[in-house]
């Protein structure tokens, strides 16, 4: 099988999500770069992900079009492919409708509560704007800015980047555990974000590989 590890990658990342409730059904796509090649793999469209194998992964080039597998890529390729040509430090992404992002996409901020969560902000919001087009994947692009690794798009769910899966992966969760633990903190009446001084001071660390 052609393209075998990065096929088996995004495989046992999307399956990773749906066990972690991060995926349902069909929904959210998952995207791993090959840079010798400059191929993408990418989930296909409209397939279980429970029963998926490795060579039903999807492969396309860095514009989105489809060469190989034997289903079509993920209608949100523009968005995966637009992010990895727009930034060569993204190597992965994630896209997930997860309950909790998508009510903080919906509010239109979201901060950092804990210090782990400090490495993935600030997370960008956007618009709805329609899935799958050029113009979601444009917007998308724009809130990630130059170092960004999350993305919430409003009444449709997250975006999240990194240099590999496993940091696409941690920004995923780290990302909805931020949205989840404002939502309960804030039903309670205890929403306390953490100071921006603080956050920046962590981010600092964890850029350093000096955080606890």
């Amino acid at each position: 099988m052609k393209y075998e590890k990065i096929r088996k990658i995004v495989l046992e990342a999307i399956l990773e999500a749906v066990d972690m409730g991060l995926i349902h059904g069909t929904s959210g796509n998952i995207a791993l770069r090959d840079d010798e090649d400059d191929v993408v793999a990418v989930t296909p469209s409209g397939i279980s992900y429970s029963h998926m194998t490795a060579d039903q992964i999807a492969i396309c080039d860095l514009n989105g079009k489809w060469l190989e597998g034997p289903f079509k890529p993920s209608s949100e390729i523009p968005m995966h492919t637009a992010a990895m040509r727009a930034r060569k430090d993204i190597r992965a992404t994630v896209h997930t409708h997860g309950m909790f992002a998508t009510i903080a996409a919906m509010s239109g901020e979201l901060k950092a509560v804990t210090p782990p969560q400090c490495e993935f902000v600030p997370v960008g919001i956007v618009p709805f704007t329609m899935p799958g087009s050029n113009d979601v994947a444009e917007k998308v692009v724009e809130a990630l800015g130059e170092k960004g690794r999350a993305v919430l798009i409003q009444n449709h769910g997250m975006f999240c980047c990194g240099k590999d899966m496993k940091a696409a992966m941690a920004a995923t969760v780290y990302t909805e555990e931020m949205a989840q633990t404002a939502w309960y903190a804030k039903v309670a009446g205890v929403f306390t974000p953490m100071p921006d001084e603080a956050v920046a001071r962590m981010k600092a660390l964890i850029e350093a590989d000096q955080a606890v």
